[in-house]
């Protein structure tokens, strides 16, 4: 996008082809999305498909027209099941020879790349940290986000109020490590982001998980508690394990820029 405004402001261009190449950022895919295909260029965030309530068919004309045109496809929510059907539509067309598949079952997250698609480092850190063993699936979500949007991570797992000592160790090793933003996931009384955002001079960014049972559980009574926090936390919403690690990039991304200017 910013190449084509360069174009339009040293007059190469006329504004009628500037708006029809930026129309062009947008592609309609048999009728069923509208893929943005520059996010990444104007957001540092690409396109993301979610697989939830996709039929199988939508999911693999979406992922195919993203891999021929951005070189990169990540899914989310994607089922085992899932993921054994969508491989079997993609080799029928013979993608999988140009790609590299990967598939989490962890997390149910699908990364496809082509085979010279290569992640543009940001030289950013990211510390992840759960309470419980329970709340891993969502932080490896976050994980390969982060990375995937060239950030490094550190992780700690299971280190939640109910044991804070544990806490001390895997928070030490990050504050040693520079890290530029925490991101720190809860479920039950979703406790722990308040507490280490009351001892770090480093962004925390909460996600409430929907583990536990009993009143309010599935992830409310955590949301509540962090947006009821008095420690300085921003706070994502239940599971959202991607928007976690995308805006962590982010503020990674650019803590890094204004560093080298």
């Amino acid at each position: 996008m910013q190449n084509i405004l360069e174009q339009l402001k040293k007059g190469k261009i006329s504004v009628k082809a500037a708006e029809k190449k930026l129309r062009e950022h947008f592609l309609d895919v048999y009728g069923i999305a509208r893929l943005d295909l520059h996010r990444e260029h104007r957001t540092g965030i690409p396109e993301v498909v979610i697989a939830l309530d996709k039929t199988d068919q939508h999911l693999i004309n979406i992922t195919i027209q993203i891999l021929e045109h951005a070189g990169r496809v990540i899914i989310t929510r994607l089922t085992n099941e899932r993921n054994i059907a969508l491989r079997k539509l993609l080799g029928k067309r013979k993608l999988l020879k140009k790609c590299n598949i990967k598939y989490y079952s962890e997390p149910q997250v699908c990364i496809i790349h082509d085979k010279k698609f290569k992640i543009i480092a940001t030289n950013g850190t990211i510390g992840i940290m759960t309470a419980g063993t329970s709340d891993i699936p969502i932080a490896e979500e976050a994980r390969l986000i982060a990375e995937e949007l060239g950030c490094k991570t550190i992780t700690a797992y299971d280190v939640g109020v109910s044991g804070a000592h544990r806490l001390v160790e895997p928070l030490k090793k990050m504050i040693q490590n520079d890290v530029d933003v925490l991101i720190v996931m809860a479920g039950r009384e979703g406790a722990l982001p308040t507490l280490v955002a009351g001892i770090v001079d480093i962004p925390v960014i909460g996600v409430p998980i929907s583990t536990g049972y009993g009143i309010e559980g599935k992830g409310k009574t955590a949301l509540y508690a962090m947006l009821q926090s008095c420690s300085p936390l921003v706070v994502v919403n239940i599971d959202a394990g991607f928007v976690a690690g995308a805006v962590a990039a982010r503020i990674a991304a650019r803590a890094l820029q204004k560093r080298k200017k």
